[in-house]
């Protein structure tokens, strides 16, 4: 338990992470999961990156095959449940909504570290990893108990166009408001599951995320919160807000409350500090209405926010693949519900070894 004689020691931790996550060379995100009245469960999140990550929406079937594409020992399954995803430069699912109401949501993590790949074992290439746990499961604690006996070996590789490897860490919500943070430390698998775990950012790990963030709530957001963009400070105010926010039964005024959330820990758009390349501008944000299945996309560079409803999607096994491209920096325009704007393509090709 805190003390106020441990709050100066705690604050200094506070700075001193600070200052290490902007000498890390990383990119930001945030992820926040509402708990509201009437079992309203709503998780945004925001994506932060230095460069257009070449993002679509794409529809995807039940039914579809997939192997791990990790070579020839790959994890192979078929896709229980359809999904609506938001990609990274089209090779993988950085995002989305399946037709069960779980989310998926992955984030840069530098501190990450990967088990070393033997090609024995069976292995998930990273640009899977939030694809896998939306094909198969419906609920968090589903997919908890499943990635507890660690099916695969996540096998990270470079990301598209640098010379850095995808350092990543992965969370998960359901419409029952259950959640489950999972990273890589140390080569270890570490999961984090509990419905109060509602907030996740980037560096440093959750577990420390959260010990740093006990001295803001000795504090109280109403008093003060910090203001940067490091993800230690992101965290402090999403985790605030996100329980501040009234707990209405009206569901427009419940997403305008979840959208001042995540814009509230997003990046200015134009900010990409040289010598912090972990404070990047918001690219786009989504909004996923477990309970409606109703999954808002917002660009930074558009005025419109609009929103693709699952319930009247085709996800039956041999439905077609859908794809709503959204152009160069997410700036084709769209408004309100954008089934019909989606056209039938080709699955695209998830990034491997």
């Amino acid at each position: 338990m805190l003390t106020d004689r441990s709050l100066p020691a705690l604050f200094a931790a506070v700075l001193l992470c600070g200052s290490l996550a902007a000498a890390s060379v990383a990119d930001a995100c945030t992820r926040l999961v509402y708990l509201g009245a009437d079992d309203q469960v709503v998780t945004a999140r925001s994506m932060d990156w230095k460069l257009d990550v070449g993002t679509n929406l794409w529809v995807l079937p039940r039914g579809i095959a997939r192997t791990g594409e990790a070579g020839p020992n790959s994890v192979e399954w078929t896709a229980k449940y359809g999904s609506v995803i938001a990609t990274g430069y089209d090779v993988s699912t950085t995002d989305g909504m399946n037709e069960a109401g779980l989310v998926a949501n992955i984030l840069w993590l530098v501190e990450s570290e990967y088990p070393q790949y033997d090609g024995k074992t069976p292995g998930l290439a990273i640009s899977l990893w939030a694809q896998y746990v939306l094909d198969n499961f419906a609920t968090v604690a589903e997919a908890v108990t499943a990635l507890e006996a660690e099916p695969f070996t996540l096998v990270s590789d470079s990301v598209p166009g640098e010379d850095r490897l995808a350092t990543l860490h992965l969370s998960i919500s359901d419409s029952s408001g259950d959640s489950a943070i999972i990273e890589y430390i140390g080569g270890k698998q570490v999961i984090h599951h509990s419905r109060d775990y509602q907030v996740m950012t980037n560096s440093p790990i959750f577990e420390e995320q959260l010990a740093l963030n006990e001295y803001w709530k000795q504090i109280g957001g109403t008093v003060m919160l910090p203001g940067t963009n490091r993800a230690s400070d992101r965290f402090a105010r999403a985790s605030f807000y996100v329980n501040a926010i009234p707990k209405t039964e009206n569901a427009v005024e419940t997403l305008a409350s979840v959208f001042g959330v995540i814009r509230n820990a997003s990046v200015p758009f134009g900010i990409n500090t040289p010598d912090q390349p972990n404070i990047s501008s918001t690219r786009w944000r989504t909004v996923a209405d477990h309970k409606r299945k109703l999954y808002f996309f917002e660009s930074a560079l558009t005025p419109n926010t609009f929103w693709v409803d699952l319930n009247t999607l085709d996800f039956a096994e041999g439905a077609k693949v859908l794809k709503l491209d959204l152009g160069p920096n997410q700036t084709n325009t769209f408004s309100g519900v954008a089934n019909a704007n989606f056209k039938e393509a080709e699955p695209f090709k998830f990034l491997g070894l």
